[in-house]
């Protein structure tokens, strides 16, 4: 079986004999979107956002537009999390299935970082580059504190960054 089949990819990520800054640097070359969840003054707000991680894994990137929900809810607080994982849809994503939270403070991308960044997340998505580059557009970034790797159903390991 080659390793770009997605099964054997799969198990690889669930190789628990990994570091878990392994387990999380193959899930993310793996998964292109994740959920971003943010909070307004009522309620949790979830969407589906592209994303990217630098090396480091330090900080996460995604983009949004500035008249939104989204952007709107991290003006007011910075605080968000990324849900990444690997699920299939089929019951036995309860035991084989990976997911990765990450947890920080976000903030929009500064004009001396912009090309690093935009550079790094047009590299995961090109065919974004026309959204990303829009004036009415923000590139975000997530300084990432830590890492929670739930595989197994319930084993949960925390990775600080």
């Amino acid at each position: 079986m080659s390793s770009n089949h997605p099964k054997h990819h799969e198990k690889q990520l669930m190789d628990s004999s990994k570091p878990p800054r392994q387990i999380v640097s193959d899930l993310f070359a793996s998964q292109i979107q994740a959920v971003l969840a943010t909070q307004n003054d009522r309620q949790p707000y979830t969407s589906l956002m592209a994303f990217a991680a630098t090396a480091d894994l330090k900080k996460l990137l995604f983009a949004t537009y500035r008249a939104t929900h989204k952007y709107n809810n991290l003006s007011h607080n910075p605080r968000a999390a990324l849900l990444i994982d690997n699920r299939s849809n089929r019951s036995s994503d309860h035991y084989d299935g990976l997911a990765v939270t990450a947890v920080g403070t976000t903030h929009e991308v500064a004009e001396t970082e912009r090309e690093t960044f935009l550079n790094l997340y047009l590299q995961r998505h090109p065919g974004l580059k026309e959204f990303v580059t829009s004036p009415a557009c923000a590139l975000m970034a997530m300084n990432v504190e830590c890492y929670y790797i739930v595989s197994k159903f319930q084993e949960v390991t925390e990775l600080p960054v």
